[in-house]
């Protein structure tokens, strides 16, 4: 009996069931269309942002160079997630293999990581752009930018190594329906079965590392660059000054928002639903909207826009 009990507490599922969203066929087509023109949305704006900051000299700037790399973590951590879901909407089985489950995790955690790093760095770009523009092309050679970038991905490799081992290092007993759409650090919490109290303090620590370090590093940064503006004497030149952050501003306050309203609570590994739900507007949403407001919001990029549309129109 004790051997047995061993052997079955010793066993992992070699596959997990992705429960998803819990909906009649019907609907799950909906979602499906729904999470597909938001996918092609997401692909086809970040790499419009790629192609356009490349063949626009103008745009070879850091704060575009950052861009760059920030569309690029959008691209990929998007599609970590969403051709999986969406196989999961039209099959009847919703099956990941332990492997591949364990991939598709350190690989999100990976990017998402790796973004939260990105802003932090664009923020302190914009501080040494308004805050020191003497020394700016000092600080912010393309050397130090190439370095910034690569320290944002080894900080986001680490979190993502660490979560990875300590949650796949959990017993699942046979356990293998997931109820959640992708392989979520909550949802495999919930369905391990043994203690996961350390897991949940790992999580606590490096979630909290990360936040707080990266907060602290844009708060900073904008208020100095706040301090600065408020000195400029004119309306105008205040405007035009702080005009170069809104973008910024925008994107970083989507973002942690998402992350203090998924962290900064203590349901949040509790509710999956709300989980979920949440999830769809990290893994999805925001790597659509962000083309777009850097588009739309920051007039360097939107006047190199309009001229490559123009370019491609033939008159006649």
């Amino acid at each position: 009996m004790r051997s047995e009990l061993k052997r079955n507490y010793s066993e992992n599922p070699t596959e997990f069931v992705l429960v998803g969203f819990r909906t009649s066929p019907e609907v799950q087509i909906v979602l499906f269309l729904m999470f597909l023109i938001i996918y092609l949305i997401t692909v086809l704006g970040n790499i419009s942002m790629l192609i356009v900051i490349k063949i626009d000299s103008r745009l070879h700037t850091s704060m575009c160079f950052f861009l760059q790399n920030l569309s690029y973590l959008d691209i990929c951590y998007s599609t970590v997630i969403a051709p999986k879901t969406l196989a999961t909407f039209l099959s009847k089985e919703k099956k990941i293999s332990y492997n591949g489950c364990a991939m598709q995790f350190f690989f999100f955690d990976l990017f998402v990581g790796t973004e939260g790093f990105l802003l932090a760095v664009m923020a302190y770009d914009r501080f040494s752009a308004i805050c020191s523009p003497f020394l700016y092309a000092m600080h912010m050679f393309q050397q130090a930018c190439a370095h910034l970038v690569v320290g944002s991905y080894i900080c986001g490799c680490i979190n993502s190594m660490i979560q990875t081992v300590f949650t796949f290092s959990l017993h699942f007993c046979g356990e293998n329906r997931m109820d959640h759409f992708f392989c979520d650090v909550a949802a495999l919490l919930k369905i391990s079965c043994v203690d996961t109290f350390v897991n949940k303090i790992v999580l606590f620590i490096l979630s909290a590392f990360i936040i707080i370090t990266t907060t602290t590093v844009i708060l900073v940064s904008y208020g100095c660059i706040l301090f600065t503006v408020l000195k400029i004497p004119s309306t105008k030149g205040k405007s035009k000054t702080f005009s170069t952050c809104s973008s910024h501003i925008t994107v970083v306050s989507l973002f942690y928002g998402t992350v203090f309203f998924m962290h900064a609570q203590p349901g949040a590994i509790s509710s999956l639903e709300k989980s979920k739900i949440i999830a769809v507007f990290y893994t999805l949403i925001i790597p659509m909207l962000n083309p777009l407001i850097y588009s739309l919001r920051n007039r360097e990029v939107k006047n190199a826009l309009k001229k490559t549309l123009l370019r491609k129109i033939p008159s006649y």
